[in-house]
């Protein structure tokens, strides 16, 4: 009838989170809601955190780092998506402000340009105006600044 909650000491959930951030980078919020849906208790969910940043298992830095990096590199996402992501983890300004140096700048010119060539082989639409907003909403969606998302349109279309 009722759920069993397994419980943990604290020695075995710092074991369990050491796995949990040695596997992926993870952000102070990730690991906090981890400990939180184990069942831990502020204290200890504060001791755990301590413990992980000093043995550089968490690193907020690292992980902005590495989040922008993949996010453009695999999902093809542009600056204002990634900076909005970020945010929403909780990531500080200046974090922020060092993953998005991460890319580089010729490289995110050049995807742009090969993501809205390809995006525009796809739209099927015959309107010119229509087509337009179909390539600049998908764009945009994908994090795209408007103005490089305006002057791609005027190249393209």
């Amino acid at each position: 009838m009722y759920k069993k909650t397994e419980t943990y000491t604290l020695q075995e959930a710092t074991r369990k989170l050491e796995g949990y951030c040695a596997y992926q980078e993870r952000c102070h919020k990730e690991v906090n809601q981890k400990l939180r849906d184990m069942g831990m208790i502020p204290e200890a969910i504060g001791q755990i955190i301590t413990y992980l940043i000093q043995e550089n298992y968490l690193n907020e830095e690292r992980f902005a780092q590495s989040f922008s990096r993949g996010k453009f590199n695999i999902k093809k996402w542009g600056k204002n998506r990634i900076v909005n992501e970020l945010k929403q983890r909780g990531i500080s300004k200046y974090n922020i402000t060092a993953a998005i140096k991460e890319i580089d700048e010729k490289a995110y010119i050049e995807t742009l340009d090969a993501l809205a060539k390809k995006r525009l082989e796809q739209v099927t639409e015959k309107n010119i105006q229509k087509r337009k907003k179909k390539l600049a909403d998908y764009l945009l969606y994908r994090g795209w600044e408007s103005h490089l998302v305006y002057t791609k349109l005027q190249e393209l279309v």
